[in-house]
């Protein structure tokens, strides 16, 4: 076991973890911070993407020993209010069904508009290529990415 400080949604956390322990865990398991979801385990889904110095980053397979003095932003920390611009688009194009990778495709989109305020649909696709949808929501996804880049 170690401790670690982490710099998470603009607090520092204090975490006495193992540090190979995944990101993902340390935000769900020992600061109960659930909103970032496991869905694959392996990096390959998105569901567990958080922003690690406002990169979209997959944290389930991220050891918390190579965070060292990064930013870490979660779906939590992305707005106080769930009034970020993507966040507002996805409730009006009503992207979710189930929402289990909700959370990921909204901080791979945020991260991406944040890089590019005005993405193509070419670079949207390419930006979130790899968040998988069960649902198939994928057009209202590339829909709403697109109003939060015009309400930016």
């Amino acid at each position: 076991m170690a401790t670690f400080t982490l710099n998470i949604n603009g607090k520092k956390q204090e975490v006495d973890v193992d540090p190979s322990t995944p990101i993902l865990w340390v935000l769900r398991d020992h600061l109960n911070m659930v909103g970032t979801k496991f869905g694959c385990g392996i990096a390959q889904c998105g569901a567990c993407t958080i922003h690690l110095d406002g990169t979209a980053t997959r944290s389930c397979t991220l050891p918390v020993s190579s965070i060292g003095d990064k930013k870490i932003t979660t779906i939590e920390g992305l707005s106080e209010n769930g009034d970020h611009p993507v966040q507002k688009a996805w409730l009006e194009v009503d992207v979710p069904q189930c929402g289990y990778c909700q959370a990921g495709q909204i901080m791979t989109a945020s991260a991406l508009l944040e890089k590019n305020p005005n993405p193509t649909d070419e670079e949207i696709e390419t930006a979130m290529n790899g968040n998988i949808c069960r649902c198939g929501t994928y057009v209202r996804i590339r829909k709403a990415v697109k109003i939060a880049s015009e309400s930016k």
